[in-house]
């Protein structure tokens, strides 16, 4: 996939990604992987971002595996940031799609 598109919309799926549930970082990247291919050095600046912006806070929880591992939650800014990215989102998405298949709905 380009990566400008991922960059594009990476955004979107973290917080689309938390918004179903909390996660730590490697298992964000697993989740966002399943459908797209990233990395975590692609991901670890993008959290601190949006963590800084206000977006999720984070809490610690004991891991079985190693140590306590930084889980990642939605804060109502970060969830009303991803509703607002999804309504543009499936906007752009119907707008393309009509110029790529040659549905426009504009008749110059």
């Amino acid at each position: 996939m380009n990566i400008q598109f991922k960059k594009g919309v990476l955004e979107l799926c973290v917080l689309s990604v938390l918004g179903r549930k909390d996660c730590y970082g490697y298992e964000l990247v697993n989740e966002i992987s399943k459908n797209i291919s990233i990395s975590e050095g692609t991901i670890y600046p993008l959290l601190r971002r949006l963590m800084d912006e206000g977006y999720f806070t984070t809490y610690l929880q004991e891991s079985q595996e190693g140590p306590p591992r930084k889980y990642y939650r939605l804060t109502d800014y970060g969830k009303k940031t991803r509703d607002e990215l999804c309504r543009e989102w499936y906007l752009f998405v119907d707008g393309v799609t009509k110029i790529v298949r040659g549905n426009s709905d504009d008749k110059n």
